[in-house]
Order: structure tokens, then sequence, then C-alpha cells
């Protein structure tokens, strides 16, 4: 099949949350088919990653390339100008799409598209996210698929709920209100739709109950992230992510201010390595006044802190979709203290594979409960990693892919032949 894959992000390196999911998927496809990547560039990670955008580009250019024939890469037009970010979301407020929509309307865009679909005979065109959707016009005869990442208004109406500011509390659930109704106008223009668990497909459903989806799990690279040699350290606790997103940094000033003071009486000896870009001043300057609480910003490979540490504390209560570190924690074996809420589509057992904590005083416990029993720690990491390997490798995962698509551009075409016979007859 000839696919076209539209991106709101630059999807390389596979380097946490949406980066790895969409590098995966779209190597897994593009093992199997010919598929042609149109990708929004979104600076910040470039910067953070490579230290400059134009020297990322260069370098995701090069491997992307080794994947699709053609890639092609288009600025966002609010990150061109001084304050346009700022000044779209305050405009954003009077116009009838919310800012996540209006973000990647794109003239440039659109001219790719069009240029593209009118030499080229697509049997299906991906659309990586929902602030996608409004160039869904431009492919009015082709198979259309609209991938989740999360299901957008419910984790802004979740966030929303526990926003303490009552104007950004407003502010939210306005949005998440708007980006429902556009949810709502815009989903069944699609053929199909690919979220990340069933719980995510039920809160896509409960928006339109008449659109198809089907759940493309959330996956690990079982490869890359896997137990190594190294020993791990006694006492010794880790959180990653990138701390500029809401329900990471959330999460970091809840252990931080809360879980850490009560963990600390109850477990002296014990250190955390919080790992990760864009960590919050008040946090660094605990590892400052705290030896025991050790942040280390943006890391090359994080395999090197997952590999060493004794437990995976994961305090997210918040967000959407599935957590690919709770993923990747679990491909390397390391138990895990977790909120129910970080684990959401992800077919974990309490005991088994996690254990659960929503308080400070349960993460105490839980923690300390593990570092005092290795065979248990011996028994969760087995079963872990077990899990990963049974319902969550890559491989399997692109193979789902490519046979949703395969039977999508059946349907379509035999749709088509269908519309030509009566034509002629």
């Amino acid at each position: 099949m000839k696919i076209l894959w539209l991106s709101h992000i630059v999807p390389y390196p596979p380097k946490g949350g949406v980066l790895q999911r969409s590098y995966h998927l779209l190597r897994e496809l593009a093992q199997r088919n010919e598929v042609h990547l149109v990708s929004f560039i979104q600076r910040e990670p470039l910067m953070r990653m490579f230290g400059d955008v134009e020297r990322g580009l260069d370098e995701c250019r090069e491997r992307l390339s080794s994947l699709c024939p053609i890639v092609r890469f288009i600025p966002i037009p609010s990150e061109e100008r001084p304050w346009g970010k700022k000044s779209l979301l305050l405009r954003s407020v009077l116009t009838r799409d919310p800012y996540s929509i209006n973000w990647l309307k794109s003239a440039a865009m659109r001219a790719e598209i069009e240029m593209l679909t009118k030499t080229i005979s697509y049997d299906a065109v991906h659309f990586d996210t929902i602030s996608l959707a409004v160039h869904r016009d431009l492919v009015p005869h082709t198979a259309c698929v609209l991938n989740h990442h999360n299901i957008e208004s419910h984790m802004m109406l979740r966030r929303a709920s526990n926003e303490r500011n009552w104007l950004a509390r407003a502010y939210l659930y306005y949005e998440g209100r708007r980006l429902q109704r556009y949810e709502r106008d815009m989903c069944r223009r699609f053929d199909m739709h690919t979220t990340c668990s069933e719980l995510d497909s039920e809160r896509l459903v409960a928006v339109d109950s008449a659109i198809a989806t089907t759940v493309i799990p959330n996956g690990v690279d079982i490869d890359y992230f896997k137990p190594g040699n190294a020993s791990r350290q006694p006492n010794t606790l880790v959180f990653a992510g990138r701390y500029s997103a809401y329900p990471n940094r959330r999460a970091l000033m809840f252990l931080a201010n809360e879980i850490w003071p009560v963990l600390r009486q109850e477990c002296p000896d014990v250190r955390i390595d919080i790992v990760g870009a864009d960590p919050p001043a008040s946090v660094v300057e605990l590892a400052r006044q705290d030896p025991r609480f050790r942040v280390h910003g943006f890391v090359d490979d994080v395999r090197a802190y997952l590999d060493t540490a004794a437990v995976y504390i994961c305090p997210i209560k918040d967000g959407g979709g599935t957590k690919l570190k709770v993923l990747d924690a679990l491909a390397m074996g390391i138990p895990l203290v977790a909120d129910p809420i970080a684990c959401e589509g992800i077919e974990v057992v309490e005991g088994q594979t996690v254990l659960y904590a929503s308080s400070p005083t349960e993460y105490a416990a839980r923690i300390k409960q593990l570092l005092a029993d290795g065979e248990l720690r011996q028994r969760m990491s087995r079963s872990a990693r077990r899990l990963v390997e049974q319902q969550y490798s890559y491989r399997s995962i692109g193979l789902q892919l490519h046979e949703m698509y395969a039977s999508l551009a059946d349907s379509s075409e035999g749709a088509m032949r269908s519309r030509t016979n009566v034509c002629r007859a």
C-alpha cells in the first residue's frame, strides 16, 4: 500500500511519549508498505534533544528518509513569529475552533498535501492527532484514519477538574467543551479511529457513538528496553519524564512536596533519581538541599537509571492515553508503584506487576514494602517483563496496524468499484 502519514511533530528520535509511539508505528508500517511522511516542525523538542533545530532536522531527515521515500517538514505558523503562540492563544478564545485546532492550521501544509495527493494515488491517509483533522477535506475520496494519543477533550476536562486556580480551571473547561464539540463534528468524517486502549475507545465513542475504533496500543521496543547487567542499587527509586508536560510536572511536584517528606521519615536510607528535561526550579533547589533527592535533567539514555533503580515510582494522576514511561519501566523489569490513573489502559495486575498508591502514606508504605522484600521485587520484575513481551511489543502492534490498514484499503477499493459499476449501469 501507499500511505500518506501526516504528523504534528517530527517523529524522531523515539525518546518518550508521542515520539516513541509515532516513530515505532511509522517504522513498523514502513517495513510492509510505502509510507510518505509530511510533518510539522515543533522546535522545542528538537532544540532540547539536539541543541540546534537545523542540525536536528538534518539528522531526523536522514533517519526518517531510510524509512520513507518522501519526507517533508513544514513550519508551524505560530512558531515562526515572535509571540506567535501567545497571540494565537488569546485569539483562539474568540474563534469557533479551540486553540488545539487553530494551532495546526497552515496554508503550507495544505499546499503540500494537495501537491502530493494530485500526483500520487494513496490507499490511505494517516492523521496522527485530532489537531490535523482540519486538513481532512483535502482527501475526500481516500480512506482516512485519525489516531488518538489521548482523547483530547477528556484530558482537558480532567485537567480542569484538578486545577485549583479558578481562572485556569474556567479556561481549561471552556477549551475542553469546545474540543468535545469539535471531536463530535469531525470524527465521523474519518473511516477509522485508532486509540491506545479500550478505555480510550470507550471515551471516544461516548463523544460520538457512530464512529468506528480500533485499539492500537502503545508499546515498547523490547530489544532496546530490557533488563541489563547492572545490579540494582538498594533503596533507590526513579521517576522519569519531560517536566514541561503538565501531568509529569504535577506528578513531580506531588512527589517532591508531599510524598518525599513522608517517605524520608519511613525510609531514611532511600534515594531517588529524577530524570528528564525542564524540572521545576523548586525541585532543583530541593536537590541542592537534600543529596538523597537527585535531579539530573535531560539525559540522552534513560536506561542507565532504569537499570539500576530498585523501584519505579509514578505518581501521575492526570492526562490521558497510556503512559509510555510505565511500559518502559515494565520492560526494564523495575517493580512499579503507581497511581491507578498512571496505569490506565495497560493490563497490569495489582500485586503482580504494580502496587497501587494514591496518598503520600500509601506511597511510603508500598515502597517500604518493596524495598524490604527482595522476593516480591523479583516476582514483580519477571511478571512485568513477561507482560510487555506478550502484549506490548511494537513488532506485534505494528502488524496489527498494517492489517487494519490493509482491511480498510480493501473496503475502500471495494466501495469504489461498487460506485463505478453503479455509474456504468
